[in-house]
């Protein structure tokens, strides 16, 4: 598992750098890391507690569950641009599912004693970061709804028709 320093220009290019100014983005940089994950490898398991969010830059990371049955069902794909472990870094809660690279990938990784380090003297910086925490997850809620309705749908296509 390969680490260097990411650049501002390139965190301006992801999630959490798209609000930034190119001084924050610069600033955020220095707390941040790349870090170059080989096709298989897991970047985190179900289960584990982890306080470091994970912006995908390059490749995709299959999400998995396990199920219980002696395999794991994938329920997503996550590509360039995708947060990974939001939860985990707000609240140190365990790992809901398991992320496997699909190919060779890269992720910028951020822990969150290094962004609480920044709160004091740039907190509109944390406040932006936070908001594309809040954004992601809220796209997760979204997309899950969506596959939970079309899931109904094709269950019992009679449902919310009248």
């Amino acid at each position: 598992m390969t680490q260097k320093v990411v650049s501002g220009e390139e965190l301006k290019q992801t999630a959490l750098g798209r609000e930034l100014t190119n001084e924050q983005c610069q600033l955020l940089a220095k707390a941040c890391r790349r870090r170059m994950i080989p096709n298989g490898e897991t970047l985190f398991s179900e289960g584990e507690v982890s306080e470091t969010l994970f912006v995908i830059i390059a490749g995709r990371f299959a999400v998995s569950r396990d199920t219980g049955r002696g395999f794991a069902d994938t329920l997503h794909l996550l590509d360039a641009g995708n947060l990974a472990g939001e939860s985990g870094f707000l609240d140190s809660s365990p790992h809901s599912a398991t992320l496997r690279a699909v190919g060779d990938a890269e992720v910028v990784t951020l822990e969150r004693a290094h962004l609480e380090a920044l709160l004091v003297d740039h907190p509109i910086l944390v406040y932006k970061v936070m908001r594309a925490i809040v954004h992601s997850i809220r796209e997760i809620i979204r997309r899950m709804n969506r596959q939970h309705s079309e899931l109904l749908s094709y269950i019992n296509p009679n449902i919310g028709r009248f």
